[in-house]
């Protein structure tokens, strides 16, 4: 059974949606900080307070809108129900993605995707068409860094396609060289043995320092968007609804199936990576979401999460501010900012 909410609309509705959300009771520390800002209270991650200090201001509100304009302008051009959105959610996981809690390296912190070898790795491909869509808004907007750019543009898409409120707080910088990390810490789809691949993804989360229950979450994501041959050799989405971010991966994970190993497309012999299928053939999985369910712990939280959209929304929420800011210097103290946002619960 196909879930269309009639609510999460591209072309009508989308930017009603992310602010009436915000607006009511789901108090934003984004647009708390702002009102704070207003009254001369700074906003800020970095570590330094005279360079934050010294720093131009920038109308974040105003960046947000136009991201969420520019998503919208995507499914108009597009017309088949697809926008720029899941590319935007991607370009922000993968930028912070690389972090490593051991050497405190990798992160969201300099956009180092802007460079070779990075922005070739395998698992970028196709990530430079988000990055060329956002110049327009870097370009009006030149005080704001690359780091802080692609990260609040997957955080506005998770809202605008109907995910749950997301804490973006801006201060990371732009790096003028490239990574120093290796290629390797970003997901793999598949490691042959099943038993591998399970392990794969939780030694990546688990680098990162992210839960059993947390891992899931973020894998949820994979709600939204679809796979291009071109780029990684797999077709397809996950879900019949790419550009509605909600628990329904976990739901047809547990209920969709049986999911079975795609040996055609379009009539013809399938010659692609292994990947798996439902009985329609029109929706996929990979083999690390397969893993979802290979693993008893992991299984059982996606049961939970298949059941219970709340619970895998707020999961995510923390999840997701947690990988966009791996990697980020934070003030030390906080200042009052911090004391303001505790008494909210921030």
């Amino acid at each position: 059974a196909l879930r269309n909410r009639a609510s999460i609309d591209l072309k009508n509705n989308r930017r009603y949606l992310t602010y009436q959300r915000l607006s009511k009771n789901e108090y934003s520390p984004f647009l708390f900080a702002t009102s704070l800002t207003i009254a001369g209270v700074g906003y800020q991650l970095l570590d330094n307070p005279s360079e934050a200090a010294a720093a131009p201001k920038i109308d974040y509100e105003n960046v947000k809108k136009d991201i969420a304009d520019l998503i919208e302008e995507s499914s108009s051009k597009r017309g088949d129900g697809t926008s720029i959105g899941p590319t935007f959610v991607r370009l922000a996981w993968h930028t912070s993605g690389t972090y490593c809690k051991n050497t405190k390296t990798g992160g969201s912190n300099g956009a180092t995707m802007r460079y070779e070898p990075e922005k070739s790795w395998g698992a970028n491909a196709g990530l430079e068409i988000s990055r060329n869509a956002l110049e327009g808004i870097k370009q009006k907007y030149p005080q704001i860094s690359y780091a802080d750019l692609w990260t609040l543009a997957g955080s506005v898409a998770i809202q605008e396609m109907g995910g749950p409120v997301i804490k973006w707080r801006p201060g990371r910088s732009d790096s003028d060289k490239p990574t120093s990390v290796p290629d390797g810490r970003l997901p793999d789809a598949d490691k042959g043995e099943i038993r591998n691949t399970i392990n794969h993804v939780r030694e990546i989360f688990s680098r990162m320092g992210f839960s059993d229950r947390e891992m899931v979450a973020l894998i949820g994501a994979h709600a939204v968007g679809r796979c291009h041959p071109e780029a990684s050799g797999y077709w397809g989405p996950w879900t019949f609804a790419e550009t509605t971010f909600s628990n329904e991966y976990f739901r047809l994970l547990v209920e969709g199936g049986p999911w079975t190993v795609k040996t055609t497309h379009n009539g013809a012999p399938w010659t692609g990576p292994t990947q798996f299928e439902d009985p329609s053939g029109a929706i996929m999985m990979l083999p690390s979401d397969m893993a979802m369910i290979w693993d008893k712990r992991f299984h059982a939280i996606v049961e939970e999460f298949a059941k219970n959209e709340d619970a895998f929304f707020k999961e995510f929420s923390t999840a997701w501010t947690k990988l966009i800011e791996l990697g980020v210097k934070k003030s030390s103290n906080g200042g009052i900012l911090a004391w303001f946002m505790s008494l909210f619960g921030f």
